[in-house]
């Protein structure tokens, strides 16, 4: 790296809003985000955003793609990677080893691509969006990371989350900082991201239009009990939630290895639909 560029690239950092983007960045990884969720998340306005980013563009330290209607940003490791190999190079005479080799605690330049990694948004429907569309969105979010941007939403959103969905997602180690119920009107807004999948948890969704979410999106449904309806013990509906928790990850693991790109729509919704039918799929 020349002198210049790492100069360039430390301005971009020496900022508060650019250095918080760059962390919010690395930590969703390869899949990045949009402009509107960076800006929902630190509460910037747009404008001031595209700023921000277009600063860390040119330095090098963020890399753009666009997927339908939108921009997704995320961190380009390699150009991170060279800036602080710049401070590093000269290290101890020549032997960075002695002095901790700052580069080592960013991913290997071996991993590094020049184009972003395509990532499908996939969005969870149920009526109270408080248990299960929390569960697969959890879920998703784990076993489906850097190619999969997990959400979630309901037709009729209780006020918060089963706590004991909640209680037991932490408990498997589940981020669920993120996780709260919201109306699926948030993701028919014009800055809202545009999904590729919608899947329906619940048996019938009171007979309610779906929202605009355009052409693009392959749906399907899988029934699913609702654990708001049982009414046993607390021992029985923690067996209940438990076996919900089963069925929704046995589906998501087959979901994230389906050859997403290679499939027809046609062939990907037929097998989004086998999984939804519980005499077919293996759960």
């Amino acid at each position: 790296m020349e002198t210049n560029d790492a100069v360039l690239g430390f301005a971009a950092l020496s900022q508060e809003t650019r250095l918080n983007l760059m962390r919010v960045l690395a930590a969703r990884g390869a899949s990045g985000m949009t402009a509107g969720e960076l800006a929902a998340q630190l509460h910037q306005l747009p404008s001031t955003l595209s700023f921000h980013l277009a600063a860390l563009e040119r330095a090098e330290l963020i890399q753009s793609t666009r997927q339908g209607r939108h921009l997704v940003y995320a961190v380009r490791f390699a150009g991170l990677r060279s800036l602080f190999s710049f401070l590093t190079e000269t290290c101890c005479s020549g032997r960075p080893d002695l002095c901790g080799d700052l580069a080592r605690l960013l991913p290997d330049e071996t991993f590094e691509d020049d184009q972003m990694t395509a990532s499908f948004n996939v969005l969870f429907l149920c009526t109270h969006n408080s248990a299960r569309s929390l569960m697969a969105q959890a879920l998703l979010e784990q076993i489906g990371r850097g190619k999969f941007n997990a959400y979630s939403a309901g037709t009729e959103p209780a006020r918060n989350p089963m706590p004991e969905v909640i209680e037991r997602l932490q408990v498997l180690g589940h981020d669920v900082s993120r996780l709260h119920c919201k109306s699926w009107q948030e993701f028919s807004q014009p800055d809202a991201p545009r999904m590729d999948f919608v899947i329906t948890l619940c048996d019938t969704l009171h007979g309610q239009d779906c929202p605009d979410l355009g052409d693009k999106p392959i749906t399907a449904a899988w029934p699913l009990p609702d654990p708001a309806k049982f009414a046993g013990t607390a021992v029985e509906r923690a067996t209940m939630i438990n076996a919900l928790y089963g069925m929704i990850r046995r589906r998501l693991e087959i979901f994230v290895n389906l050859p997403n790109a290679s499939l027809d729509r046609l062939t990907l919704k037929n097998r989004l639909d086998e999984l939804g039918d519980s005499t077919k799929a293996s759960v």
